[in-house]
């Protein structure tokens, strides 16, 4: 019988096999004028199994053994075609990938082992405050680890109140999606960036952006959140500010670990401007969580309701992404020009809209692919330096692609790994969340025209 070990191993062995392949010099974007359309056809299943089987399927999606056959299903096969026609380009994304997986994985591993006890008030004030404090997070610990860490001291806070389903409707839109813009740490497309040759310091150039569409959040949430507390007291016996204030003062368990989310960052930080091999870096962030997992005691990750299958699941998932999103990438970079796009606000749209419903990492490459493709940019393993370096127009197209995919990750629970993650908590602690299609209502009446003012203020020149 098929088990999920088997799965991971198979995955690992395939991208280890691939690894061995890699080698500079070759033209993906010659290779790319020959592939034919049908290779993406994987790719679009690889995002529509994501999309679709959840909701029709869903106790069998829950298995991460069964996402893991549905990677190994559609991705060997493009592997075995990749490795056919241009073997190096799959060795690359081998290593991208696991650069990408340690990352996300010691991030999360690291979080878990920090465990804020005690509880806040649940108020408007309170909440926003800590909606606040989770922007800012997630640009240096990421949206997982700032959404793993702050989800659950949020619902505990507003315990005491009925309708609370909205509170993390917008802690998914602001710390699990658009407070992870300043940073590589922040967003997986932004780490990928990083590893195609943006500098770690780049996105702080994003500063403004981030500022103004989470500052609008912030705004438009506590407004949100007065009207609803306030029509809750009036309807409920006794008063509601009494029955939400805290029943024990705040504490931290587990601060060791906040020395090893700063050894990640310095890894990354290190890595870009020492310019590492691959393997130093990695090995010095899985270290992190080894030391993580060691010191952190066991009844610190128990109170987290700590436990390794999200990562596992974003593991087998993306494996089965990265793969068959090669030949569109590829393919992306040939034939760019002939998408249409030229301007930052298209390419903010464009990323945009395939980031709400297709994963915000691999759009990014997608699109960067693309962007490349037009300006003439090679896509060598360091393409994104070299799309930079063209000048303010390149500039530009990777600003409107960075927002697009980390901001509109938010439009969908599936445009962003954390979306999933935090509505099933929520669910766990008997919130009612709204269906998928439910929550495209709150995106499309409240992120739909920040995006629209966003466009006119940053990306219409």
């Amino acid at each position: 019988m098929i088990k999920l070990r088997h799965i991971v191993t198979g995955l690992v062995l395939t991208f280890g096999l691939a690894g061995l392949t890699w080698a500079s010099g070759a033209s993906a974007a010659e290779v790319g004028q020959r592939l034919p359309l049908w290779s993406v056809i994987p790719f679009a299943l690889m995002l529509l199994s994501i999309a679709v089987i959840p909701l029709m399927f869903a106790h069998w999606w829950e298995s991460n053994l069964h996402k893991g056959i549905i990677s190994l299903i559609l991705g060997i096969p493009v592997a075995l075609y990749i490795l056919k026609v241009h073997a190096p380009e799959l060795g690359v994304v081998a290593l991208d990938y696991l650069s990408f997986i340690i990352l996300l994985g010691a991030l999360y591993i690291i979080a878990g082992g920090i465990h804020i006890k005690g509880s806040l008030a649940g108020t408007p004030l309170i909440n926003t405050a800590a909606l606040g404090i989770g922007a800012i997070l997630a640009s240096f610990i990421g949206t997982t680890g700032a959404s793993m860490l702050l989800i659950r001291p949020l619902i505990k806070a507003n315990k005491a109140r009925h309708n609370k389903a909205h509170i993390v409707i917008f802690f998914i839109f602001i710390v699990s999606n658009c407070g992870g813009l300043l940073t590589p740490l922040g967003d997986p497309p932004l780490f990928l960036g990083f590893l195609k040759g943006v500098p770690f310091l780049w996105t702080f150039n994003l500063a403004w952006e981030w500022l103004f569409t989470c500052g609008i959040l912030l705004i438009v949430f506590n407004v949100y959140d007065q009207w609803k507390f306030h029509k809750e007291d009036v309807a409920r016996p006794g008063d509601l500010d009494k029955q939400v204030e805290p029943s024990q003062a705040l504490g931290i368990e587990g601060t060791v670990n906040f020395l090893f989310l700063g050894g990640v960052v310095a890894a990354i930080f290190l890595s870009g401007y020492l310019n590492w091999q691959f393997g130093i870096k990695e090995a010095f962030m899985a270290l992190m969580a080894i030391f993580s997992i060691v010191v952190t005691k066991k009844h610190t990750r128990k109170s987290n309701e700590f436990t390794f299958n999200p990562i596992i699941e974003v593991a087998v998932l993306f494996a089965g992404i990265f793969v068959t999103m090669i030949p569109a990438l590829m393919l992306l970079n040939a034939r760019g020009s002939e998408l249409g796009l030229t301007q930052p606000w298209h390419f903010f749209w464009a990323t945009g809209l395939l980031s709400s419903f297709l994963d915000n990492a691999p759009t990014y490459l997608t699109m960067t692919s693309a962007a490349s493709g037009i300006l003439n940019v090679p896509l060598s393993p360091m393409y994104l330096k070299d799309l930079l370096a063209v000048g303010e127009q390149g500039v530009m197209l990777l600003t409107a692609i960075s927002c697009g995919a980390v901001f509109m990750g938010a439009n969908t629970y599936i445009g962003n790994g954390p979306n999933f993650m935090v509505k099933a908590i929520a669910e766990e602690s008997k919130i009612k969340m709204p269906s998928f299609f439910g929550y495209m209502a709150y995106s499309m009446l409240i992120l739909i025209p920040i995006f629209i003012l966003t466009t006119f203020i940053f990306f219409r020149g």
